[in-house]
């Protein structure tokens, strides 16, 4: 384990050659690749989430642009990789989201444990959730009063019955644990060995994927058929493809838990307490002029990246109905319906795009109006929180939008100037898809819309100069 010293005030030592703005500029006109770095250090690595950047990225700016106690905000803080950076970096680390387990992975990112205490915990969880599997109908019947018809109906499709079982006694296990940060910590490791990169614990193939596709044939370790026949020697090569192992979560959580107690932060006094809350990023519980710098990466532009397609298989153990998850998909910037958005009168580039897609596609055009709305609401309350000659990182991804592209990183430096903010740079970044979990496959297909956008970012520089 690792324990974190408070670090330099770099930005003071900077700043007697250069203006902040100067040095802002500077950062967005440098390397912000890191694809030779590592990104799994400390917690970075306890669940897979889809579109993550890289704690490097973050990190940057963070160390070039606050000292030492300043406050560091990501307003849509998605896996905390900005709130971990900040934390590590001796910041007041401030965060918001809207999805269960965005909060959930944060906190326990954030949260200094006590590693001996956790891994005789672990040992415990596993050895109760053994002896739970000893009485069938009692999981049965936890089954039948924990979640509703529609929740089950999900739940049967995707997951075999013996694998239920299993994580219904994991569950059970956990649940009996005193504290509930302490459940968080294998809540997650329980949450990770079904929301996988690749393989987990449902009969999904791949959860990366923004519409997750159940495996043709799953097989148990033993050679037992749970879904489909055998698959011949000669068989296609498509069928192949969609078979799937079947994996016991009982070992699967042990070895999470294993794995994950390498990462977890120490206890430390010396951390400043980061600050998580469920929170709308278009309206924050903040006070005007308190954060000294914003890190943030919205969603795609019409929801390119469903989170809830995939957070879902496991909320659903966590308590979560699929009816109220969709609807709480429904909130999310991005997505596709109209209906409980303002749509606002956009600046003219941006308006001239909305209405070029709306003219090849009405829904497309509708849903793009949607996200440049609620973005326009999000940076003006980044501009509002923000402290004067401060800075907002926005790092965003491009879309193809009926066959176009919708040039996100300009319509949203047009809007950012229409809420007051300054542009002095948008710098770009390739991305490293050996290291990221995103919707499409590792074949560049220039052919692929959801490929043509999801090879580089771009890293907005909003500076506040007036208030």
């Amino acid at each position: 384990m690792q324990r974190i010293a408070l670090p330099l005030n770099n930005l003071a030592v900077s700043r007697r050659e250069h203006s902040y703005k100067e040095i802002l500029v500077s950062v967005l006109s440098g390397d912000l690749n890191f694809q030779s770095g590592e990104s799994g250090h400390l917690s970075h690595k306890v669940h897979s989430f889809p579109a993550k950047f890289p704690p490097q990225l973050p990190r940057k700016f963070i160390r070039e642009l606050t000292n030492a106690g300043d406050v560091v905000l990501d307003p849509m803080q998605g896996s905390g990789t900005t709130l971990l950076e900040a934390l590590l970096e001796g910041r007041q680390a401030i965060g918001f989201d809207i999805d269960p387990l965005a909060l959930l992975l944060s906190k326990v990112k954030l949260t200094a444990y006590d590693t001996p205490t956790l891994s005789h915990l672990g040992t415990e969880v596993v050895e109760r959730a053994r002896k739970q599997l000893q009485d069938t109908d009692n999981l049965e019947k936890q089954l039948a009063a924990r979640y509703n018809p529609k929740t089950r109906v999900f739940i049967d499709y995707w997951f075999a019955k013996e694998t239920q079982l299993e994580l219904i006694a994991l569950l059970i296990a956990i649940e009996e644990i005193a504290t509930e940060e302490t459940q968080d910590f294998f809540k997650l490791a329980f949450s990770s060995v079904i929301i996988t990169k690749t393989g987990g614990v449902s009969l999904a193939l791949d959860l990366a994927h923004t519409r997750p596709h159940r495996a043709k044939v799953v097989v148990t370790k033993d050679g037992r058929f749970i879904v489909g026949e055998d698959v011949p020697d000669k068989a296609d090569r498509k069928i192949k493809i969609l078979t799937k192992i079947l994996r016991s979560p009982i070992e699967e959580f042990d070895r999470r838990v294993k794995q994950n107690l390498r990462g977890v932060l120490e206890n430390a006094t010396y951390f400043l307490p980061p600050k998580l809350a469920s929170g709308n990023s278009q309206s924050l519980q903040l006070e005007n002029n308190s954060v000294d710098l914003i890190v943030s990466s919205p969603p795609y532009a019409s929801n390119a990246i469903d989170y809830m397609r995939a957070h879902k298989f496991s909320l659903v153990w966590l308590g979560y109905s699929i009816e109220n998850l969709m609807q709480k998909r429904k909130t999310y910037i991005g997505g596709e319906g109209v209906s409980c958005t303002e749509l606002i009168d956009l600046p003219a580039h941006s308006k001239n795009v909305v209405e070029r897609i709306h003219s090849k596609n009405r829904s497309k055009g509708l849903s793009l109006h949607r996200y440049y709305s609620e973005m326009f609401f999000v940076l003006k309350e980044m501009h509002r929180v923000l402290k004067l000659e401060k800075a907002a990182i926005v790092v965003v991804g491009n879309s193809i939008l009926a066959g176009e592209d919708v040039g996100v990183p300009d319509c949203l430096a047009e809007i950012g100037k229409a809420v007051g903010f300054e542009v002095p740079r948008i710098g770009v970044r390739q991305l490293d898809r050996n290291k990221r979990m995103l919707p499409a496959g590792m074949d560049i297909n220039k052919a692929s819309q959801i490929q043509q956008r999801m090879h580089e970012e771009h890293i907005i520089g909003f500076y506040k100069t007036e208030f």
